[in-house]
């Protein structure tokens, strides 16, 4: 016999297996092979046996076709048939879930049906491949027709009608010494003192909204990237209007007025920053301003030279607070003993520039002006006091001083005396109510944050919280905890917002708190008692070694916390990742909300970026509603055991150059930790989106009155396609009387307009660079309506950077 004829005789009707079929199989085995050995490793977490499952049916269907069978197409159709019903069964007809799950085995399974495989197969299979391809095709039909019946869906979405306005509804007895809400001016961080992000302004209406327009841009110069900048260097200023100017201050501590109406550039003031600085953010978020006190004689004496009777108040990333005269931007020489300036670090422990300092506004009253400071996160046991101090606005002299250290000393404090290291700060933005004789403080936590074994008694009590402080004295009136032993880095990020509730025939003074864990906390603002219903709920036990964990946390009957995460939630760009998120799950610590860190590595959800951060909310007196802005994103906390003070743990070879902090390490404390957003192979979330939304709630009634996910990945991903999907937000809201609502501070370079009555976006404006500020709005000199927002980009979230300030009009007429 012939070497020919004995290697190449075959069965009649059956040729050699094609290049293609080989490729085709090859492709469906690896997928399978995956599949099937992650799968196992899913079952021994005690994770689904889907994946197992489809793997080896996609092996079975490969071996299948390589042969020439066209019941590999059957055996690949039972597959996409297990994967529709699977997943129909987990997510139901939610889009997002459902691609994450289908997608390869749909354009597979496309490419299955295609001619060019039909052909190869049909060489093979004497006995004809067409009724095993249009089982296949109607199986992908079915997938198509779930897929198009899914876009009609937005699980989670709540639709309803905002409350119409009641003129009455925030008229009390001592209204007259509330702050009216800003019209023509914008004369504190939030419009007033009050923190309620509210314009009386009426002009821009749901009507009119889309015909908005870019009326000026103003370029700072100002961009991160300079020698000794961190990561965090981002432009989140929300400017202040005061007659016919606009001040504001950049990330490298520049202030600069401009003509409110054309945006010209009208004097700008640079101070001399000391360096180096150890910085972990590097920001500006606003001003404040004092008007001074009114002269009762027509014609005045002049004012002494260096003296300002108004004042603009700017804190340095130094440890300063500037007094600046709003006409030309001159130091006010008279104040801080002929300084122009306080010192924040006198009487401070742990001195180490850079490590504390005011990155947000102070709080103005008559008579004082009130800061407190960010202090370095989880980098030592060794840092700077949180303490609250209270100046007088004219000479910059120490009124009174509250540390949570020594909560009840409150005088000024001696000359050769500190505050008490390390103590709960401060980093956010404080409100006031002068009639009641009373500045709100959101305080955060003493460092570390993961780990609490060894705080102290005044931590323990006033981390966390909200304090409202006596004006007069500094003393403590009334603290509410919003997180027992935090934890989690759960500090409260917000500013507290002020309005007064209509409660069935009684009107009542209300403080509306968000919190990063989702709380809308609904408090009487003279004793902190709950208007919206508090409960304490069992939380999970089981603290790191030295450590320990509350039993139980308070949970607001206003809440946007999210759902628990469940092993359905998994989600990715494919099957592949999304199963290794799944992996992932399985393998850390989770028993929901408050799940203590651990060496094990905890799933925190929602993560320490917070369901609220310092954006916070949006308040209309009238409707008696919030605009809010809910972000779930989880975050993985893992504890590293230290086995000395000094060796970089979790920085490692990357540990920061020059003055830069080590984050994370923990100096002085048992345990570092790693910090990390969760986040799949190919850096997507593993949960599933949507991952933001814009909401409104009833503060009355405690109910959510509307929810729909908010913006897209245009620039998060890397092709940029507008889908919406529902992205972080960093950056409050503003509402306005005319029923409308802004926003800018979403991951895609937008700003938007939205009807506060249903939440439909109404408009959007196209951004230079990421939005991550709170816009805005007053009156201008031509009796027009301006939106302002500062478009600079966030430096740990990756956003563009920038240096714009833009305002929007309606067109003249």
């Amino acid at each position: 016999m012939t070497r020919s004829s004995a290697q190449f005789t075959q069965p009649a009707g059956v040729s050699s297996a094609s290049p293609l079929l080989v490729a085709t199989a090859v492709v469906l085995g690896l997928a399978g092979l995956v599949l099937a050995a992650a799968g196992a490793w899913l079952i021994a977490l005690g994770g689904s046996w889907y994946y197992l499952v489809a793997g080896l049916g996609l092996l079975a269907s490969a071996w299948l076709l390589k042969r020439g069978g066209g019941i590999g197409l059957l055996v690949y159709a039972a597959v996409v048939l297990l994967t529709l019903v699977w997943s129909l069964w987990e997510v139901g007809f939610d889009w997002w879930p459902l691609a994450a799950r289908g997608d390869v085995f749909f354009v597979l399974g496309l490419f299955l049906l295609s001619p060019w495989v039909a052909r190869a197969l049909a060489r093979r299979d004497a006995t004809g491949i067409g009724p095993t391809r249009a089982v296949l095709g109607g199986v992908l039909a079915a997938f198509l027709v779930a897929a198009v019946v899914s876009w009609t869906r937005e699980p989670g979405r709540i639709e309803g009608i905002a409350p119409l306005p009641d003129a009455s509804s925030n008229a009390t007895s001592n209204a007259a010494a509330h702050p009216p809400p800003p019209t023509d001016e914008w004369t504190a961080y939030s419009g007033t003192g009050f923190g309620q992000r509210y314009s009386a302004l009426d002009q821009i209406t749901p009507a009119n909204v889309g015909q908005l327009q870019e009326a000026w841009h103003f370029r700072t110069g100002d961009v991160r990237g300079q020698p000794g900048d961190p990561e965090e260097t981002t432009f989140e200023v929300t400017p202040l209007k005061i007659g016919e100017r606009l001040f504001l201050c950049t990330p490298h501590q520049s202030v600069v007025a401009l003509d409110a109406t054309t945006g010209a550039q009208l004097w700008r003031y640079t101070p001399e920053i000391k360096r180096p600085l150890a910085l972990q953010h590097l920001t500006c978020r606003g001003l404040s301003y004092h008007a001074g006190s009114a002269s009762p004689s027509p014609a005045p004496a002049p004012a002494p030279a260096g003296d300002c009777s108004a004042k603009l108040f700017m804190p340095t990333a130094d440890g300063r607070v500037l007094a600046l005269n709003p006409e030309n931007g001159k130091p006010c020489m008279a104040f801080g003993n002929g300084t122009g300036q306080i010192d924040l670090w006198k009487n401070m422990p742990n001195v180490n520039p850079g490590s504390y300092y005011s990155t947000s506004p102070v709080v103005v009253t008559r008579s004082l002006f009130i800061v407190g400071g960010t202090v370095l996160d989880n980098v030592s046991t060794k840092e700077a006091s949180g303490v609250i101090r209270a100046f007088d606005v004219n000479t910059g002299a120490l009124v009174w001083n509250w540390d949570s250290g020594n909560p009840e000393d409150t005088a000024p404090i001696a000359p050769d005396r500190t505050y008490s290291a390390n103590s709960p700060n401060s980093w956010s933005i404080s409100s006031v109510d002068e009639a009641l004789g009373l500045v709100y403080v959101p305080t955060g936590n003493q460092p570390p944050d993961q780990w609490g074994g060894k705080r102290t008694e005044g931590a323990e009590r006033y981390s966390s919280s909200v304090v409202a402080l006596d004006l007069a004295s500094g003393r403590v009136r009334w603290h509410f905890q919003t997180v027992h032993h935090d934890l989690w880095d759960y500090d409260v990020p917000s500013q507290p917002s002020l309005v007064d509730l209509r409660v069935g025939s009684e009107t009542l003074p209300a403080l509306v708190q968000p919190t990063k864990q989702g709380e809308l906390f609904v408090l009487d603002r003279r004793n902190g008692q709950p208007i919206v219903p508090v409960t304490e709920r069992p939380v999970p036990q089981g603290a790191a070694a030295g450590d320990r964990t509350a039993p139980t946390q308070p949970v607001s009957g206003l809440s946007f916390d999210p759902p628990a995460l469940t092993p359905a939630d998994m989600w990715g760009g494919t099957v592949f990742d999304q199963l290794a998120c799944r992996i992932a799950f399985h393998r850390l610590r989770y028993e929901g909300r408050y799940t203590p860190p651990s060496t094990q590595g905890s799933l925190i959800y929602p993560g320490n970026f917070g369901v609220f951060n310092w954006g916070g909310i949006a308040v209309d007196p009238q409707r008696q509603i919030a605009f809010a802005t809910p972000t779930a994103l989880a975050f993985v906390s893992k504890l590293v055991p230290r086995a000395d003070d000094t060796t970089p743990y979790v920085q490692g070879k990357n540990r920061p150059n020059d003055s830069l902090p080590a984050l994370n390490e923990n100096f002085g404390a048992p345990f570092a930790v790693k910090l990390s957003a969760f986040t799949s192979v190919f850096g997507l979330p593993c949960q599933a989106p949507p991952w933001g939304h814009v909401a409104a709630a009833d503060l009355r009634s405690g109910k959510v009155v509307w929810k729909h996910k908010n913006g897209t990945v245009r620039d998060s991903s890397p092709l940029p396609l507008p889908f919406a999907m529902g992205v972080p937000n960093l950056g409050g809201p503003v509402m306005t009387a005319g029923g409308v609502a802004f926003l800018s501070g979403t991951l895609d370079q937008y700003v938007r307009g939205y009807d506060v009555g249903n939440g439909k976006e109404l408009w959007r404006s196209r951004l230079p660079a990421g939005g991550q500020a709170t816009p805005m709005t007053y009156r201008g000199s031509d009796g027009r309506q301006y939106v302002v927002v500062a478009a600079g980009g966030h430096g740990s979230l990756g956003t563009r950077t920038g240096d714009h300030v833009i305002a929007y009009a309606l067109p003249k007429r």
